[in-house]
């Protein structure tokens, strides 16, 4: 079951940065921010920083404030320097006629309900409770979709199927079904065509209504026509940690977009991608990773290599790689990763760089 996101800003939690550049206020940074229904705490560290996920380094916990780890609408966020240096600082309070006004601590009661998130948990909620990248040997042993009850190629809700490879002492009732989708094969090098993992593509609901070799079910809910073949794994009711801080890499990584989850060719703001980048790797949720698009090869007509005496008319030269956003890591699986697009400075497609920043 989903768990709604609250705002840790557990400071000694954090990895220190070590060689850390120096932090980049916003030129038109507001003096105050009042905190609305809706931010996201990236949107407002954005209004004073020009690298928003830097937020952590210079946030000032209040521990004169109720739950200083957590922020409400309401809530006014400002910016003070402390010796030449930028610090974020909330007041649990209000604007009255422009002015800030501090109100006494006090308990909220439904906190759990009112606290902003980190980032827009929405657009990959359903990525957090879904196993969404397989290795081939997992799921050739989850139990299968053999027949369904008329016999017909494909199901939908409401209809009956029969399922072969469920143990007969399973307590578990409802299913998800999923079919295997193209494999993940790493760009790095093409040649030997490895396969980081397969995408699994989700298919629908069940709800188990009788045991036995074959075990029936019955579906509750699509999102594509249920096939015989198609895989089902036990729903899990454990609670999904979707907290996020955001954070550099614990050493320097190098990777590529393998994918974009809807398919499109060009890769916009809040988009999940998928990376050549694992548990293997070291990557963990809440990494931040810069995106590059690598310079393309062009002509030169012009230039002072080309010998035109030769018959060499033009020069090949690689253009630089431009800066083009940012991700945050938010799943991790071995040899991949889902990250959330949070800023775009250009255009961004399938095979352009990640690396730490």
């Amino acid at each position: 079951m989903f768990n709604k996101t609250l705002i840790s800003f557990v400071l000694f939690a954090l990895v220190n940065f070590a060689n850390a550049d120096e932090i980049k206020v916003n030129p038109d940074h507001p003096d105050n921010y009042v905190v609305v229904k809706g931010d996201t705490l990236w949107d407002i560290s954005a209004k004073f920083l020009e690298n928003p996920w830097r937020w952590p380094e210079i946030w000032d916990v209040n521990p004169q404030i109720a739950n200083p780890h957590l922020i409400y609408p309401g809530d006014v966020i400002s910016l003070t320097y402390n010796d030449g240096m930028p610090v974020l600082n909330i007041n649990r309070g209000s604007m009255v006629n422009g002015r800030n006004v501090k109100l006494s601590p006090k308990i909220r009661m439904s906190e759990h309900d009112e606290a902003i998130n980190t980032i827009p948990v929405d657009a990959i909620q359903q990525f957090l409770e879904r196993p969404l990248v397989l290795d081939e040997n997992e799921i050739k042993y989850w139990p299968y979709v053999v027949s369904s009850y008329d016999q017909r190629l494909i199901s939908a809700t409401g209809n009956k199927i029969y399922i072969r490879g469920l143990a007969e002492d399973t307590e578990d009732i409802e299913f998800s079904i999923y079919r295997m989708g193209k494999p993940y094969i790493n760009p790095t090098d093409k040649s030997k065509q490895e396969i980081l993992g397969y995408e699994a593509i989700y298919v629908g609901d069940a709800v188990l209504e009788k045991h036995g070799d074959p075990a029936s079910a019955i579906i509750t809910s699509v999102d594509r026509e249920v096939l015989n073949g198609d895989r089902l794994v036990v729903n899990s009711n454990d609670d999904i940690n979707s907290e996020f801080i955001p954070r550099p890499t614990a050493s320097t990584v190098n990777g590529q977009i393998l994918s974009v989850v809807d398919g499109v060719s060009q890769i916009g703001q809040y988009q999940i991608i998928v990376l050549n980048l694992g548990k293997e790797q070291g990557v963990e949720p809440g990494n931040v990773l810069g995106i590059y698009q690598a310079g393309k090869l062009v002509k030169d007509k012009i230039g002072p290599n080309i010998q035109k005496t030769l018959g060499e008319k033009t020069e090949n030269v690689q253009l630089p790689e431009e800066y083009v956003g940012v991700a945050m890591i938010f799943r991790t699986f071995n040899k991949v990763s889902y990250a959330l697009v949070m800023e775009t400075k250009g255009a961004i497609h399938i095979n352009d760089v990640v690396r730490s920043m």
